[in-house]
């Protein structure tokens, strides 16, 4: 095994391994990335000169074998590798003969992480977008079917005013897609070529970067060379950070369904099959994957913290500070669409117990409603109306007294008596949808050019890029 930086000295075995530790167990996911660039990088060596016809065909050959490797998992990085570029540089050399020692001429390893983690997260991105609509058009279905269920909103943990299931889970599938725009955004921060930045400071070559940010897909290069370098762990930590506002919104989520499920509530009902059991008490059904993505969430936070951490202050320039930042991004992307799916998945499986819902919805949650009714029958300013309902309701709630109750019906009718937009009897669920449809559409644009372009690349259609395994 020769390492990229060798020469011919033998480095300390314990350095080595502390230095290369994550690297051979992380890279293994990075493998086809960093094929893509070399692709791109080579075409674009002999555009300029450096490498002859028969030098680019023979590393376009071993490389497109690494991929067929990589597809049928026989391409490995041994521990003693230094990283997936050290794996793939070796057998290209010993494939493709000194063409394979010319493949890095004007670049970095620093430009090969680079790429490999803008290539991953481009296609990581895609695919969380993608898990997220799914989502939000569950949870949307979920709404319009409960709209005309009376629930009880609660303030301050305490009941309210009257709500519906359905404005509940439209209010997730707003917030989701408040969450798309701040995706996108990272997305389109991510989507820059830093290949050609070397080691931060360029080569003394007439390098093409825009052929090959064109070649792999990137929307643009991004430009100052040094700033490529310092923006390592930056762009990571701004794709984190929407991932955190997603996770921030499943975990509201997931508290609500952790309470609303439980005997005191008992408003939904959750299938077995995505509860699990107690070990000593039979009866229990545990909705314990909810309190998994709710701490999850805590999780992504200190994913965020842990790259914020490692940046902050560091000074110009390429520093091995970076490479801790690879594992909690990898992490972080692996976390939120894990927690996505199963959020689909539980809300899929959520029953309503209407008559809970209805005997719920108290004498008390109607308060207001009293209120206003003054205002607009009585013509009593609200400040007036609001003391008067507010002794009544508190005598009847100090004495004890029997809460009067009222039927669906009853219910139904207060709930369309909310006409404003965004309230229970006038929702905007089409305007919901038409914004859903709107992301799926600049989604599947940006989607389309990645994957039109790396198949150019590889030159064939039959490669894994954007597609759910």
């Amino acid at each position: 095994m020769t390492q990229i930086w060798q020469k011919g000295y033998s480095i300390n075995k314990q350095v080595e391994s502390y230095a290369a530790a994550q690297n051979s167990l992380l890279d293994h996911q990075l493998i086809r990335h960093d094929v893509w660039g070399s692709l791109a990088h080579a075409t674009m060596l002999k555009q300029i000169g450096i490498l002859e016809e028969n030098e680019l065909q023979s590393l376009k050959h071993a490389l497109l074998e690494i991929l067929g490797q990589e597809k049928n998992h026989t391409f490995t990085i041994d521990p003693e590798d230094e990283d997936v570029h050290t794996s793939i540089e070796n057998y290209l050399v010993k494939v493709a003969g000194p063409a394979g020692k010319n493949i890095h001429t004007a670049r970095s390893r620093n430009d090969q992480v680079l790429v490999d983690l803008r290539l991953y997260s481009k296609e990581q991105l895609v695919q969380i977008s993608q898990k997220l609509f799914k989502l939000c058009s569950t949870l949307l279905d979920f709404a319009a079917s409960n709209m005309d269920i009376p629930m009880p909103g609660y303030t301050h943990m305490q009941r309210g005013m009257l709500s519906s299931v359905g404005l509940w889970a439209a209010s997730f599938a707003e917030a989701l897609l408040d969450d798309e725009r701040l995706l996108l955004a990272a997305y389109e921060i991510n989507d820059q070529s830093p290949l050609g930045s070397a080691a931060g400071y360029g080569v003394p070559l007439p390098i093409d970067r825009q052929l090959v940010a064109d070649l792999l897909g990137f929307a643009r290069v991004q430009n100052n060379v040094i700033y490529v370098q310092n923006a390592r762990g930056k762009i990571e930590a701004a794709i984190v950070q929407s991932l955190t506002q997603i996770m921030l919104d499943l975990s509201k989520m997931a508290q609500d369904l952790l309470l609303f499920t439980t005997t005191e509530y008992g408003f939904f009902q959750v299938a077995q099959e995505v509860c699990t059991g107690s070990s000593i008490m039979p009866q229990k059904r545990n909705l314990d994957i909810m309190e998994l993505v709710r701490a999850r969430a805590q999780t992504m936070l200190a994913h965020q913290q842990h790259i914020l951490g490692i940046v902050c202050g560091l000074p110009s320039g390429y520093n091995m500070d970076y490479q801790e930042t690879k594992r909690p991004l990898m992490e972080a992307l692996e976390l939120a669409q894990a927690s996505i799916e199963i959020c689909t998945l539980v809300i899929s499986n959520v029953s309503v117990n209407s008559e809970r819902l209805v005997a719920a919805c108290s004498f008390e949650l109607f308060a207001t409603d009293r209120a206003y009714d003054m205002v607009t029958q009585e013509h009593m300013p609200f400040r007036d109306a609001y003391r008067i309902v507010g002794k009544e309701v508190t005598a009847q709630l100090d004495h004890h007294l029997p809460l009067p109750g009222e039927n669906q019906e009853q219910l139904l009718a207060r709930l369309k008596k909310r006409s404003h937009l965004g309230g229970t009897g006038n929702p905007g669920l089409e305007l919901d949808r038409q914004r859903l449809s709107n992301a799926q559409e600049r989604w599947q644009q940006h989607a389309t050019t990645f994957k039109t372009a790396i198949q150019q690349l590889v030159g064939t259609s039959q490669i894994t890029i954007l597609e759910e395994e």
